[in-house]
């Protein structure tokens, strides 16, 4: 099924915007498994469980295993066991897996460090931690290959940057667009935004704070 977004979107009134994360589904081979790596490792709490044999939303005769585990925030993590579902397709590029994946949210860098020596000492397998300037993280695995991140902000402000974040995305529709243009790829074309950038800096002097 896919969506399209019409411009500009103009029908009725937006009923505000949503609240929080309820849950995010993912598939997982193994439900016990799951429990045990989320529970014990984790610390989670199996908070629900839906067993059916079809898929509510359109009929299809699947029977499944939904399964629910909570954080401190009252969100979830939400898992589906389907035995009958054949195997996934293998995916075409590694940067798959490392671009899909759900970051939890630690109370500090230092509770970051001491999550990496947990899980490590228990035989997991972690990257990191990463200084991303904005956050600091380690990634991992479950059991059935879903990527998780567990980080902390260590800018307080990090997702409180609305004009920036629609400049850099106008900054991105140029640059695919200059891409497809060239047909040198995108490296490339990043490679030319970051040029222009040093080069407006070095033309244009800072406004300098005067209050």
């Amino acid at each position: 099924m896919t969506s399209t977004i019409p411009a500009p979107i103009s029908q009725g009134t937006r009923p505000g915007y949503p609240k929080m994360l309820n849950h995010v589904a993912y598939i997982t081979r193994d439900t016990s498994a799951t429990a045990r790596f989320y529970t014990e490792l984790l610390g989670m709490e199996l908070v629900a469980a839906v067993m059916d044999d079809k898929i509510p939303s359109t009929g299809d005769p699947v029977p499944y295993f939904h399964s629910f585990f909570r954080m401190q925030d009252g969100s979830t993590i939400a898992f589906f066991e389907a035995p009958d579902l054949p195997p996934p397709a293998e995916r075409t590029h590694p940067a798959y897996e490392i671009f899909q994946h759900i970051a939890l949210e630690v109370e500090s860098s230092e509770v970051v460090d001491q999550w990496q020596a947990w899980l490590v000492a228990n035989g997991v397998e972690v990257v990191g931690p990463v200084d991303h300037g904005i956050i600091y993280s380690i990634y991992f695995y479950d059991p059935d290959g879903n990527r998780l991140e567990l980080t902390t902000p260590l800018d307080p402000t990090w997702n409180d940057k609305a004009e920036g974040a629609h400049a850099a995305l106008a900054e991105w529709e140029d640059v695919k667009a200059m891409a497809a243009a060239s047909g040198d790829g995108m490296v490339a074309a990043l490679k030319e935004l970051t040029s222009r950038r040093s080069h407006r800096a070095s033309v244009i002097p800072p406004v300098e704070d005067t209050e």
